[in-house]
């Protein structure tokens, strides 16, 4: 296998959630394999943006809030303005609410619902409706969770987001295919992000988790790169439908 069918040059990638974290991180990664970059994010990528740029990819950003579907046709249409098209989409954005079932919110439930579900299935629809005019395929990669395989607890719209994402990955997989367009998914583990903050403070919960990752640390952001580069490109051309853990083992305890 020649490393060239990892190479991403010429490739053109919209991440959500670029500005910190696994976005940060997975954007680099794509980076690094020769893609440029669309980054999409709240607050400005400052730290993605030199990082890419370093690297000597060209990079746009662009402010949205993806809470609603207002920003959609704008992030395909800039990423096709000042990229020429788009080739990867990276379904990073995502956010997380924490309380017992019972005491669980309709605010709660709905802003975790649209940011990572709702919202995650219309942008890919306006991005496989770009790939399909072009002609020439694509690759999508979401980004699922252990909680795609599990339950949790405490985090119930998280749950249910993120096994919807494991089901769409599935649906779009089975539609799509026959177009070119390959849809994959990651399924991190616990890494240290800020999603993660609140279970790294606390002592015993961090002991616990700690206690099953058969590799004994909490992922960093750039574990993630390298499954991200390998389901972007055309080492990933027969692959459809999968959802690949980097969890550091935790699923296989």
């Amino acid at each position: 296998m020649s490393l060239r069918m990892f190479d991403l040059s010429g490739k053109s990638a919209i991440v959500t959630g670029a500005n910190t974290g696994l976005g940060q991180a997975i954007a680099e990664a794509l980076a690094g394999a020769g893609a440029d970059i669309a980054a999409v994010g709240r607050t400005p990528p400052v730290d993605t943006r030199f990082a890419v740029e370093a690297k000597g990819r060209r990079f746009h950003d662009i402010t949205a809030d993806l809470g609603s579907l207002e920003p959609i046709e704008r992030i395909v249409a800039e990423t096709v303005e000042h990229l020429g098209g788009v080739d990867i989409l990276v379904n990073n954005a995502g956010i997380i609410r924490r309380n017992d079932a019972l005491e669980f919110t309709e605010d709660d439930w709905d802003a975790v619902m649209d940011v990572n579900l709702k919202t995650t299935f219309f942008l890919t629809q306006a991005v496989g409706r770009r790939m399909v005019e072009q002609g020439r395929g694509g690759k999508i990669v979401n980004v699922a969770s252990m909680l795609s395989f599990q339950g949790g607890i405490r985090v119930a719209s998280y749950t249910a987001s993120k096994s919807g994402i494991a089901g769409l990955t599935k649906l779009l997989a089975n539609e799509w295919a026959a177009k070119g367009i390959n849809v994959n998914a990651i399924a991190p583990g616990y890494f240290a992000t800020n999603n993660t903050e609140a279970l790294r403070a606390d002592e015993g919960r961090s002991r616990d988790i700690l206690a099953r990752i058969p590799a004994g640390r909490w992922g960093r952001p750039e574990d993630l790169g390298g499954a991200a580069v390998f389901l972007a490109s055309s080492a990933a051309d027969y692959m459809h439908g999968a959802i690949v853990p980097v969890d550091g083992g935790w699923l296989a305890r």
